[in-house]
């Protein structure tokens, strides 16, 4: 009998960036997982993410999957709302790794005073939408033909959202 072997949460750190933009680059090779082409420097990246609620899934020492937020709007009024990325690696998908970052993320988002997070899905992507809807997300809608793929072909991107539930009530 094969022992399972736990996977860990923790926050990602700058040397986590090559793992973690391997994962990315499994994600883009799908072709339903970002608009992304290619896999942007880790200064970019993180120029476009918040500084907080970064997350590394972590099995025997490797990160094999990641999330991570980025503000929707430069707005201070949209200050409590982020859009969620979360990447799982080929080899770990389907066992349970997206969810828990995915509960630990939404974890962290609250106790950073966010009351809202987006997710914007391809239709094609079952999976994401599976694991997005176990974790509280629903569906609000959908943007028609929004961006082209790398093979220059129209997407739409079905769009969820998560309001906490103790951040954000009045």
């Amino acid at each position: 009998m094969k022992q399972e072997n736990t996977v860990s949460v923790r926050p990602m750190l700058a040397d986590d960036w090559n793992a973690v933009s391997k994962i990315y680059a499994e994600g883009i090779a799908t072709g339903f997982a970002t608009f992304e082409t290619e896999i942007p420097s880790y200064l970019d990246w993180d120029k476009a993410h918040l500084p907080t609620c970064r997350l590394v899934a972590v099995q025997q020492d490797s990160v094999v999957g990641w999330a991570a937020l980025s503000p929707v709007s430069g707005r201070c009024v949209y200050g409590g709302v982020a859009e969620v990325s979360v990447y799982i690696g080929k080899n770990s998908r389907g066992y349970g790794v997206g969810k828990l970052l995915m509960k630990h993320l939404i974890v962290e988002s609250e106790n950073e005073g966010l009351w809202t997070l987006q997710s914007g899905i391809f239709p094609e992507n079952k999976i994401s939408i599976t694991l997005h809807e176990k974790v509280g997300f629903r569906y609000i809608g959908k943007r028609e033909r929004v961006g082209k793929t790398r093979d220059g072909i129209w997407k739409d991107n079905l769009l969820f959202e998560r309001r906490s539930t103790e951040v954000g009530v009045d």
